[in-house]
């Protein structure tokens, strides 16, 4: 009983958690300190803690990086450099899709929002930092935090130069995400 329960503290999101610190690497290197919003979308912070807690972003690759717009990542199943980059961004975890929790945040410079397919009820693991505010997705994506620290690292993120931000060659990455109280 005492090794089961000591696995599922081990699995377990710490009591508390109230952001992550996300170590970069790449043509950006620092680390990003993010405050997430447990109150606006405890649901969407909840599977996001649980995935950091569980090492699932560690080595995630941006994929998806728009000069002016916003970085993406979080594409636990693609994202990992050995993968076919190709395929990076059409992937989730192992967890299931998330219904939406909009709320009446704005999408704010170092807002942090989640990525969907074209169902608002489809966020599962990736999300996005906004380089620059973006009205036209109030309303329309879940905002799940905020950038506290770190916005000179975002903006050094490795900009895609392909179809639809694609980062062409070796994107920048997380190195290591972790969940902080």
């Amino acid at each position: 009983m005492y090794k089961l329960a000591a696995l599922l503290s081990l699995l377990a999101v710490p009591a508390g958690a109230t952001g992550l610190e996300i170590d970069v690497t790449g043509e950006a290197n620092g680390t990003i300190v993010i405050d997430l919003f447990e109150d606006v979308a405890p649901n969407h912070v909840e599977q996001i803690t649980a995935l950091a807690s569980e090492g699932a972003y560690n080595d995630v690759v941006f994929h998806r990086v728009i000069d002016g717009f916003m970085a993406q990542t979080g594409d636990v199943e693609f994202g990992k450099p050995g993968n076919d980059m190709r395929m990076a961004g059409t992937g989730g975890s192992n967890r299931p899709d998330l219904q939406a929790e909009f709320s009446d945040l704005n999408f704010e410079r170092g807002v942090i929002g989640m990525a969907r397919a074209r169902s608002p009820h489809s966020a599962n693991s990736q999300f996005f930092i906004m380089f620059a505010p973006a009205p036209h997705l109030n309303g329309q994506y879940t905002i799940v935090g905020q950038v506290t620290d770190g916005m000179d690292v975002v903006d050094a993120i490795k900009k895609g130069a392909g179809p639809n931000g694609a980062v062409i060659g070796e994107p920048d990455r997380m190195s290591a995400v972790r969940v902080t109280e």
